[in-house]
């Protein structure tokens, strides 16, 4: 029997915005069998933010019912590579894990249009991560 796939952490700081629309975008086109995704942030907020759900639904995502969750040491621990998104000083720090920084613009109070920029830049990223690493699903 195989080990379940260790996961990729997407964090900020809120957990409501970047860090969820990276987390749905790589576990829509990831090989599950072989990593996943999480996200969480250093502050979880009550909820994802209401434009961030709007420009997710845009492109098929429905992000209403997911809800933010502390980033752990024990999240920390069974991931393979963190991410950060944008959250500067404020990033979680963990000691002997991989981390690549994604400084984006904070969706939160912005604009539609704003949003579907950073929602498009965030979707970029993640195919590039996943392209890079091996990880797309196949078709």
């Amino acid at each position: 029997m195989s080990a379940a796939p260790r996961p990729v952490l997407f964090a900020c700081v809120h957990n409501a915005g970047r860090s969820q629309m990276a987390a749905a975008f790589f576990e829509r086109a990831c090989d599950r069998a072989r990593v996943r995704a999480l996200s969480a942030g250093t502050e979880p907020a009550s909820g994802v933010h209401p434009e961030v759900v709007a420009a997710m639904r845009e492109v098929g995502i429905d992000l209403s019912a997911a809800r933010p969750q502390l980033l752990t040491a024990e999240l920390a621990r069974e991931a393979r590579l963190l991410v950060t998104l944008g959250c500067g000083e404020r990033c979680p720090s963990v000691p002997g894990l991989e981390v690549l920084d994604w400084p984006l613009p904070d969706p939160k109070g912005q604009g539609l249009d704003a949003v579907r920029a950073i929602r498009d830049e965030v979707r970029r990223r993640v195919d590039e991560l996943l392209a890079r690493r091996g990880w797309l699903a196949l078709a």
